[in-house]
């Protein structure tokens, strides 16, 4: 007897909505919402992660570049597992693959399932 294994679900598209945030529709049919600044904080290249475990420092002075409000410049795929966002200030080096991306939903039946969960 064999199973058989459902194909991985992927993006069918992918547009920006406003000036403020990602929607991507999977085939699936699940249509994800994504905040840029979400997606920001939730970069996932070592430096961010390092960035996010380190405790924070009161004596920080911010660059010109973390006063304007950040958005992407590009949004380019990754072969068929993952997307690199480069973003305004220069930060490209996190590749969100589509397992993360499909995680960092934030749609109100995705919210609502992640605040039951905690």
């Amino acid at each position: 007897m064999s199973t058989s294994v459902p194909p991985p679900v992927k993006p069918v598209s992918l547009s920006k909505q406003g000036d403020d945030r990602l929607v991507i529709v999977w085939s699936d049919g699940h249509r994800s919402e994504y905040h840029w600044t979400h997606l920001r904080e939730h970069c996932p290249c070592a430096g961010c992660r390092e960035e996010r475990l380190a405790p924070p420092n009161p004596l920080r002075i911010l660059k010109p570049a973390e006063l304007a409000p950040l958005r992407p410049v590009a949004f380019t795929p990754i072969g068929y597992y993952a997307y690199k966002i480069t973003w305004s200030d220069g930060h490209d080096s996190g590749l969100f693959t589509l397992e993360t991306l499909r995680a960092l939903c934030e749609c109100p039946a995705c919210s609502k399932s992640t605040q039951a969960a905690k």
